[in-house]
């Protein structure tokens, strides 16, 4: 089991949740976070405004997912937030020792289904 965090534009998450669809992943967790990494100070446009300094609007994607779904996981990430400028995000992969769902009580990849 893998825990995979994607930091990406706000702008393409509509463009990665339809990737991350058409691969059957529908498990995700999304938050708007904020942050740079090398385009600090670079200016982005986020919802028709122009928005300048150390800290930039991205979005953070959180997916549980089974070891055979990581790689297609991480290509419909690539393929959805990809603009080809700088700034697109990153993709972190973790081991994840556990999930347990709640509901049934079930564990391990059953439940993450």
């Amino acid at each position: 089991m893998k825990l995979v965090i994607a930091i990406i534009q706000p702008h393409k998450l509509e463009d990665v949740k339809h990737e991350l669809y058409q691969e059957e992943v529908n498990l995700i967790t999304v938050s708007e976070v904020l942050g740079h990494g090398r385009q600090k100070g670079v200016t982005e446009i986020y919802r028709g405004i122009k928005e300048t300094g150390n800290l930039l609007r991205k979005i953070r994607l959180e997916i549980a997912v089974n070891d055979d779904y990581l790689e297609r996981t991480i290509k419909a990430i690539t393929k959805g937030a990809r603009t080809g400028e700088t700034g697109d995000g990153k993709i972190f992969v973790l081991d994840l020792k556990e999930c347990v769902r709640i509901r049934t009580g079930e564990t391990g990849k059953e439940a993450i289904g």
